[in-house]
């Protein structure tokens, strides 16, 4: 595995990650209040096993869900 690493201040070198980031915080991380760091991985990690992955659809995937999307092209 090679190490991917942004330049400083370009947003663009790593853009989906970034728009990834800004999903999580326009849909979940807004609307939250943390009291502690292990509460704040705990409803993330929720969030995005629970939401992003199996029923959020992505343009990028054909419409499907991740996990839709791996189902079909991984057991076909």
């Amino acid at each position: 595995m090679v190490c991917s690493m942004s330049r400083k201040g370009n947003c663009w070198d790593n853009s989906v990650v970034e728009s990834f980031f800004g999903t999580i915080k326009q849909y979940h991380v807004y609307f939250c209040n943390y009291p502690t760091r292990e509460e704040a991985t705990r409803s993330i990690f929720e969030w995005i096993e629970g939401w992003y992955n199996c029923d959020r659809i992505h343009s990028s995937l054909g419409n499907l869900s991740p996990e839709e999307y791996e189902r079909r092209t991984v057991g076909a």
